[in-house]
C-alpha cells in the first residue's frame, strides 16, 4: 500500500496516509532522520529515491495547506493538461475558515468554492474545467489560449458562464467576464473576439458572425454588401490539408460573387488601423458595385 502510494502520487504522501499504511510516527521520524524521506511541509513528505518533478511540488504544495486545499489558477491547468508547463509559483485555494499562513512557492486565495468546481484528479483537488479555464486565462499575457482551446474542445460557453456566476466575487472576475462577453458574440477564437471588438469600436454594422454561405460558414460576414472575413486566431489550421480546404473555401466563395479578406493574430493586433480601413474601403466598393450593377 505505500509503494502504491508513492508510485501514484509522485512520490509525495502525507502522514495521515503513512499511517494507513501501516507506519507508525516512529517509523516515519526514522525515514526523515535517516534522510530517506523529507519534509516539504507539515505533515506532507517526498522520499527522496526520485527526481522531485513537477508534479511532485505541485501535489507537495496544494497539501501542504490541509485535505481542504485546492489547486487552482495556472497550477490548475497544467494539471488537467490545459496548458503545456507546470508554472513557477503554485497557486492554491482554501476556504476562508482554514488556518495557516502562506507557503513559499505557493500563492494562497482563501474562499469558499461551490463543490461544483472543485475535482479530484489522479488524487489531488484542482478547481474544476470551467473554473481553471475562467482564472488561467487572465492569470498571464497569452492565458486567453486556454479559453480559445477549451471553447474550441470540450468546454461549452454555458458551462463557462455557470462557473463565473458562481464565482462573482473572486480575482480576475471582471477580466473574465469581458472575456466571455465577446465570446457570447458567437467568435470561438481570440482573433475572432479581438475583430468583434474592432468593429464595435469602430462602429461598423452590419455584420454576422459564424455565417452560413454555400454550406461553410465565415468568421464574419456582411451579406448586404457581400462580405466575408476569415481570421486566423492563435492556434489557427497549420496542417496542408486544412491550408487546402481553407484555399478551395475561399475560391468558392469568390466564385459565388464573395469577396473574402483574411487577417492574421498579427494583422489585428499590430495593424488594427489598417484592417479597419481595408473592411471600410471593401464594403464601400462593394456597395456601390452592386448599385450600380
Amino acid at each position: 500500500m505505500l509503494n502504491e502510494y508513492l508510485r501514484d502520487q509522485d512520490g509525495v504522501i502525507t502522514l495521515d496516509q503513512a499511517r494507513a499504511a501501516g507506519l507508525s510516527q516512529y517509523a516515519v521520524q526514522r525515514r526523515l532522520g535517516t534522510g530517506q524521506w523529507q519534509r516539504c511541509a507539515r505533515g506532507v513528505y517526498f522520499v527522496a529515491d526520485r527526481p522531485f518533478t513537477d508534479g511532485a511540488r505541485v501535489r507537495a504544495a496544494v497539501w501542504g495547506y490541509g485535505q481542504q486545499a485546492v489547486a487552482s489558477g495556472l497550477a490548475a491547468a497544467w494539471w488537467l493538461g490545459l496548458t503545456r508547463f507546470a508554472p513557477d509559483v503554485v497557486d492554491v485555494t482554501m476556504p476562508r475558515s482554514g488556518h495557516g499562513r502562506c507557503h513559499e512557492g505557493s500563492r494562497l486565495r482563501r474562499r469558499d468554492l461551490d463543490p461544483t468546481d472543485i475535482v479530484t484528479v489522479r488524487s489531488l483537488r484542482v478547481t474544476a474545467p470551467a473554473l481553471t479555464v475562467l482564472e488561467a486565462a487572465i492569470r498571464r499575457p497569452g492565458g486567453v489560449k486556454i479559453l480559445d482551446r477549451a471553447l474550441q474542445k470540450d468546454i461549452e460557453l454555458r458551462e463557462l458562464w455557470r462557473a463565473q456566476l458562481r464565482n462573482k466575487g473572486r480575482y480576475g472576475s471582471p477580466a473574465a467576464r469581458r472575456l466571455l462577453q465577446a465570446a457570447s458574440d458567437g467568435a470561438h477564437s481570440e482573433a475572432e473576439r479581438l475583430l468583434a471588438k474592432m468593429l464595435r469600436g469602430a462602429d461598423i454594422t452590419g455584420w454576422r458572425t459564424n455565417y452560413p454561405v454555400a454550406g461553410y460558414k465565415v468568421d464574419f460576414a456582411f451579406p448586404a454588401a457581400k462580405v466575408a472575413i476569415e481570421t486566423d486566431g492563435l492556434a489557427f489550421h497549420s496542417s496542408s490539408d486544412d491550408f487546402h480546404h481553407d484555399r478551395v473555401r475561399q475560391n468558392d466563395l469568390t466564385l459565388l460573387g464573395w469577396q473574402v479578406l483574411r487577417f492574421t493574430w498579427l494583422d489585428l493586433n499590430e495593424y488594427p488601423q489598417r484592417v479597419i480601413a481595408i473592411i471600410r474601403h471593401a464594403i464601400s466598393v462593394r456597395e456601390q458595385a452592386i448599385r450600380a450593377g
